[in-house]
Formats: structure tokens, sequence, C-alpha cells
């Protein structure tokens, strides 16, 4: 059976090179790295300037992966993105290129600048890891992780992501404005150069992909199951919710759950593990009604609200 020791050893070395980047945003690095442990797909969402990109690079740079970083914009193609079939002269046969998504560690920058014909050209390989061009299915290179960034949808020339494509992203996460002491810092470190051109790599593909088996073995409770399953339920019936938390998003709080214990040095899930990673796993899943957006209610007011009002299964009231 898998220890937890390499998952806390990658998650150590890793977060320490990123923070030498990225500065006082320690939980979030954390959700990112739990989003990686996870297999999963990462959704970055927050106002331009904040270090949505160079939260993406400073990871990338320190995996031992192949990284390719797509641009979005509103005149890209999905070929543009998965690759083509090209007709060559002197073979007479076509011939694939790949679009810059074959590689491990995939950046799409400002990915709601597409178009949506453009956004859903992700689809298939973030849930499947394949891409079929021409009636041909290529396999992604394993491991596979999209790190997507997006400024809020209500900037000007953006698209909104559709449910479908939010969908399989297992966590979002908001890095929000650095606090005064953080921002002199970063003031201070970009003075003569950017730190991120220092930043090394610091594990291997090999040992993520180690940590990332190590990972399914953390132990989940049948009354942990049970919790998740009741915050799951909770968002369908909730009467601001149009749209509730699909199976997915059970999986996704489940998988992130047992990154999370493992990354904190347990071998075995908590309540307060599904609390923290509810807000991240499910809010951008969530539909809010009408009738509930006119008071100003947004899908992370109601995740926050249900996790102080579903009862842990097997707790006693004080």
């Amino acid at each position: 059976m898998p220890t937890i020791e390499p998952i806390q050893t990658l998650a150590n070395q890793v977060s320490t090179n990123v923070a030498r980047v990225i500065f006082g945003k320690h939980a979030e690095i954390d959700l990112a790295l739990v989003a990686l442990l996870c297999q999963g797909h990462l959704l970055i969402e927050d106002v331009p300037g904040v270090g949505k990109t160079i939260l993406a690079r400073a990871l990338a740079k320190s995996l031992g992966c192949s990284f390719r970083r797509i641009q979005f914009t509103p005149d890209m193609l999905p070929t543009d993105v998965t690759g083509v079939s090209v007709f060559n002269q002197k073979t007479r046969e076509f011939e694939f290129r790949p679009g810059p998504v074959h590689a491990q560690i995939v950046l799409t920058d400002e990915i709601n600048r597409a178009t949506p014909k453009t956004q859903s050209a992700l689809l298939e390989c973030m849930e499947e890891r394949q891409v079929t061009v021409d009636g041909v299915t290529y396999p992604m290179p394993v491991p596979f992780l999209v790190m997507a960034t997006q400024n809020p949808i209500e900037y000007e020339g953006t698209f909104p992501l559709p449910e479908a494509q939010l969908d399989r992203f297992m966590l979002r996460l908001h890095l929000g404005y650095p606090a005064p002491k953080d921002e002199m810092a970063i003031l201070d470190a970009q003075q003569f150069k950017h730190p991120l051109d220092e930043t090394t790599q610091v594990v291997s593909a090999e040992e993520l992909l180690v940590a990332q088996a190590a990972v399914k073995a953390v132990y989940v409770d049948a009354l942990i199951k049970e919790y998740i399953l009741a915050l799951i339920e909770a968002t369908r019936k909730h009467p601001d919710i149009y749209l509730g938390a699909s199976p997915r998003g059970s999986l996704a709080l489940y998988k992130c759950a047992q990154a999370r214990a493992a990354i904190q040095g347990r071998d075995y899930v908590i309540p307060d593990d599904i609390k923290a990673l509810a807000e991240p796993a499910l809010a951008h899943r969530l539909i809010v009604s009408p009738a509930a957006r006119l008071k100003n209610v947004d899908a992370r007011t109601v995740v926050d609200e249900l996790i102080h009002s579903v009862a842990v299964p097997g707790s006693r009231a004080a």
C-alpha cells in the first residue's frame, strides 16, 4: 500500500519553490497542489495583474513536465488548440500536426477571451484525456494538467464559460490582492529581475505520478462520504440554486479531500478537509437562480451557508 510520504515531500518542495514567486498566497498554492495531485484541472479567476499567469508558470517550471502556453483570443479556431491534419505534397498523405494542447502542463491564458466554439475544443482533452481530429483519436501525455486563467466576465470582450466547461475544472481559486507587506516584498523582489527567471525544477514527472497514485490510498470513512453527499444534495435543493452540483462535483470534493489530507500529513480525511474545499470545488458548478441574483446572492455565499447548516454525520450538538 502506498504511503503518504512522497505526497507530503513533493507538496513541500513545490510549495516552497512557488512561494518564492507568489508572495503571501500559501493557501492558494496549496489548492493548486491539491488539483495537481488529484489529476484535475485548475481555473484561476481574478482581476488582471494579481499573478494568475505567474502562478501557473511557476507551478509548471517546478515540475519536470513539458509545458505549453496558449493565449486565447476571439479570433482563435479550435484547430489552433487541438492541431490540424495537413496534406504533405511529398508523401501524398495527410500528416497530423499537434496543437499546443499536446503537452503535460498546458496554460490556457485568459480562456474567456476565446469564443465558446474554441473553448469547447478543450472539453474532450480535459475529461477523456484525448483529442479527436478528422476522426483519429490522439491520447494526451501523462501526466496532463490544464491550468486556465480567467478575468471576471463583467469585463468587456469576454465570453462566459459554458456550464459543461466549468464543470470540468476540479477547482476554481481566487488570488485576490496581496497584503501591503507582501506587495512590498513583490516590489523588492522585482527591482532588478523577476524571481520567476530563477525558478527551477524541483520534482520529476515520475515523482509526480507516484504521488498521484499514492493519493488514492488515503482513507475516507463512510461518514465522510455521507457528509459529501449531504452537501451535494443540499446544493440541488437550495431555493437560490437553479442547477446544483453534479456527480462530478462530489467526485471532485472526494478526491481533493484525499489530497489535502495527504499534504497535511494524514492518511485519512476529516470533516475540516471537506469544509475547506467545498467552496473552491463546488461554487463554480452551481447556477444561481435569476431571482437570487437580483438579491446579490452568489454561489460562494450559498456554499458558505451550506457548510454552516449541513450537519456532519455522526457528530453531536454541543
